[in-house]
């Protein structure tokens, strides 16, 4: 299967992803979030620094269970802007 490239959008998306992931585990260790949400810290770490920006669904719904966050919200904010 070859995966087609993501476009700067959707790279961009996957970053803002990531930002908004870190700041809600705030002082939080990377580990425990992992751990907390059945995911490896390297998973994690690649999806806050936006090495994998496009995380499986049920990835991104364990990580904001984990860290409280509303999966309404995160689509909201990892939207893109049109201008």
């Amino acid at each position: 299967m070859v995966r087609t490239p993501l476009t700067p959008e959707e790279r961009e998306r996957g970053e803002r992803l990531g930002r908004l992931l870190r700041e809600a585990r705030g002082g939080r260790s990377m580990t425990d979030v992992a751990a907390a949400a059945g995911i490896s810290a390297e998973t994690l770490r690649k999806i806050e620094t936006g090495r994998a920006p496009t995380p499986a669904f049920f990835t991104v719904a364990a990580l904001a269970r984990t860290l409280g966050l509303s999966m309404d919200d995160l689509a909201e904010r990892c939207a893109l802007l049109v201008v």
